[in-house]
């Protein structure tokens, strides 16, 4: 598996790297927004692993360029901010896991080998797939649009709690409520399932 590692902080970023080196994976470092878009033009990764708060930029804003630039490979961020918009921000992108700082460097391997090995999120009968955004329904795969996909998957890492409007807007290619609505009958529609509209707060998926 081949890493790349966004981290400023550069006895961080070297003892991350060490670790996972010594476990077998390939990993390159970039201190900066301007490294890692470099690295990202002429590498394929399998994961990236993302610090939020950096120097001159957001991690979160750049896996947003990203997305939009049609790059949907899994994140994990390793940041210190823990608040429920940057988490359901982060989740709405795709990503995979949250890693609070401090943390021991052992815990990001756990939580590697924990994530690559099953990472299957499930809601009654339907699974969904984040590495590979795939949705299945009773065991069928179901084609239901990156978008749609996108939306359900916000909600679903979010079940049980208000997701803001503002925060799945981060799904859509257009953002605009009537967007939006489109997204969440069709998720609606596909799965047959049920999504509340909390007036003048967002949507929410019922805990189960």
């Amino acid at each position: 598996m081949k890493l790349l590692l966004l981290e400023d902080d550069q006895i961080l970023s070297e003892t991350i790297c060490h670790l996972l080196t010594e476990e077998g994976y390939a990993v390159d470092i970039a201190l900066n927004e301007e490294e890692a878009e470099n690295l990202t033009f002429t590498n394929k990764y399998d994961l990236y692993l993302f610090d939020i708060n950096l120097p001159a930029g957001n991690g979160l804003d750049f896996l947003q360029a990203l997305r939009h630039a049609e790059d949907e490979t899994p994140t994990i961020f390793i940041t210190a901010l823990t608040d429920m918009d940057s988490m359901a921000r982060g989740f709405a992108l795709d990503a995979v896991d949250y890693i609070k700082k401090p943390f021991e460097p052992e815990e990001l391997l756990i939580r590697l080998k924990a994530k690559f090995k099953d990472d299957i999120l499930h809601y009654r009968d339907i699974e969904y797939d984040p590495k590979n955004h795939i949705v299945r329904k009773a065991g069928e795969i179901v084609h239901m649009g990156k978008v749609p996909c996108r939306v359900f998957a916000a909600l679903l890492m979010r079940m049980g709690n208000v997701v803001t409007q503002e925060v799945l807007f981060e799904c859509l290619e257009n953002p605009s409520g009537n967007a939006l609505r489109v997204a969440i009958n069709k998720v609606k529609q596909k799965l047959d399932i049920d999504i509340t509209n909390i007036r003048g707060e967002g949507y929410m998926l019922e805990a189960v």
